[in-house]
């Protein structure tokens, strides 16, 4: 089976006194553009422009390397990829369960918490390279590391 390319982008956010803002990008997409198209195409409302990245600087998400491997989850197995446009993780979050296996990290069960109704079963999975996605997370840590200098 192919397996999905991640990457972590990180943009200064001056709404949030100029903190870093990450999104996860899949094949060079960002979450937030793929999770838009999903939604408005399936019809939910509201859709579009609804989410936005973590503020790993602001909120206590642990290490990146813990956190997006599912170590982090809550007690249902998810974990938070997206928070809300507005910057607030809770607000209008999208989660998943993050699965690490032998070569794979996968990322399935997609579920935006206060829209049970919501059918997200056609969103993911996604597959990464497990050596890739390692790779992505250990950037991602680093980029924060050095910006908290």
């Amino acid at each position: 089976m192919a397996s999905n390319e991640i990457q972590f982008d990180c943009q200064r956010r001056d709404d949030y006194g100029n903190a870093l803002e990450v999104i996860p990008c899949i094949d060079g997409i960002p979450l937030t553009d793929l999770i838009d198209r999903f939604e408005t195409e399936a019809g939910m409302q509201p859709a579009g422009d609804a989410y936005g990245g973590l503020f790993p600087q602001l909120f206590r998400f642990g290490p990146m390397d813990d956190y997006f491997q599912g170590r982090s989850a809550d007690a249902m197995g998810m974990t938070l990829l997206l928070g809300c446009e507005c910057g607030e993780s809770g607000c209008w979050p999208l989660e998943a369960r993050i699965t690490v296996t032998g070569d794979l990290v996968t990322w399935d069960s997609f579920e935006q918490p206060y829209r049970t109704k919501r059918d997200y079963t056609a969103f993911g999975p996604f597959q990464f390279d497990r050596n890739q996605y390692v790779d992505a997370v250990e950037a991602l840590s680093a980029e924060l590391r050095s910006d908290n200098t």
